[in-house]
């Protein structure tokens, strides 16, 4: 028969083996996540973040087709911004391809997410460009763009970061798409953008 104190340690032993299963991974996970500032390669969004998302300013731009954008712009909507320097080239033409297609295959949550494109004004035949993205909101580079384009992601000057830049509704730069990226990542980070969102 088992004297009592030896079945006591046994039934401790077998108590604190049974809860080191449980709190041994959740502790190591606090240590490197906290204590070593490790943190797991895989991410949901397909964009790169822009941390801490970075308040754009209410500015009046031309429009390439003349006339001027309302001061509120950016705000409103969930917006995809893609800027060019010079000729729209080859690589231009198909981030303006994707973005349109991200929107439409977005159906029913189209109306919530706005594309503008900031060019020069030889940049494209304006007729071309507007019967190939009705939607597009066309606008001129020019001085008037320095103060929102200081505020995005570097680099900072020119438009030739092929770059497309995601927007809030609350006009906050929040995450680019850089050259490579593919459309699919794209429409996956708004859908689940829209999902979540109760504004724009």
């Amino acid at each position: 028969m088992t004297p009592p104190g030896d079945r006591d340690r046994r039934q401790r032993r077998l108590f604190i083996g049974v809860a080191m299963i449980f709190f041994a991974p959740l502790g190591l996970s606090f240590y490197l996540y906290y204590g070593k500032e490790w943190h797991p390669e895989g991410r949901v969004n397909a964009g790169e973040l822009v941390e801490p998302p970075r308040p754009l300013p209410a500015v009046v731009l031309p429009l390439l087709r003349g006339g001027a954008s309302q001061p509120q712009l950016l705000k409103g909507k969930w917006t995809l911004l893609y800027g060019q320097h010079g000729r729209c080239d080859e690589e231009c033409a198909k981030r303006l391809y994707d973005t349109r297609q991200v929107r439409l295959a977005l159906d029913r949550e189209m109306n919530r997410v706005q594309r503008v494109f900031v060019g020069d004004e030889d940049c494209c035949n304006l007729n071309e460009l507007q019967a190939l993205h009705p939607d597009l909101i066309m606008i001129r580079a020019s001085p008037a763009d320095e103060p929102l384009l200081a505020l995005l992601p570097a680099p900072l000057s020119a438009l030739q970061s092929q770059r497309v830049y995601l927007i809030d509704p609350l006009g906050n730069v929040m995450m680019f798409y850089g050259p490579g990226s593919k459309s699919k990542g794209m429409l996956e980070d708004l859908k689940r953008l829209l999902r979540l969102s109760s504004i724009g």
